[in-house]
């Protein structure tokens, strides 16, 4: 076996820096934090350099997107007919109930939840 070159052994050492940042930080810095709180500490160190290291250790941090989008609607579609004017209010028990439906998110996907309700008495009927 040779010796190592002086890029593979700063390599290694960086390695262990990298993952000890990486890892203090639990584990959702990308390379551009790593790679700031490295140059915080006295290291100096490409990003380009942090970024390569991170891949081959397959590193990644966690990343912030668009939220996902759940509804696409179809615009040529009719839309339902207004029944009650938007007036929501009932002058007795069980003479206008309103319905609706909503989703969650939870680990295993989507649940989605649909209730009925009384106008009248504002509670759940269904």
């Amino acid at each position: 076996m040779g010796r190592l070159s002086a890029r593979e052994r700063n390599d290694i050492a960086m390695k262990i820096e990298i993952r000890r940042v990486f890892n203090e930080n639990y584990q959702v810095y990308g390379v551009r934090k790593v790679w700031r709180q490295l140059q915080r500490e006295g290291f100096d160190i490409a990003r380009c350099t942090v970024a390569r290291l991170m891949r081959m250790m397959g590193l990644q941090g966690i990343i912030r997107g668009k939220p996902v989008k759940t509804t696409v609607s179809d615009k040529s579609a009719p839309c339902p007919l207004d029944r009650v004017n938007r007036h929501f209010k009932a002058p007795a028990p069980n003479m206008l109930w309103l319905s609706d439906f909503t989703y969650v998110a939870t680990w295993q996907g989507f649940v989605y939840v649909a209730f009925v309700i009384d106008a009248f008495a504002r509670r759940f009927v269904g």
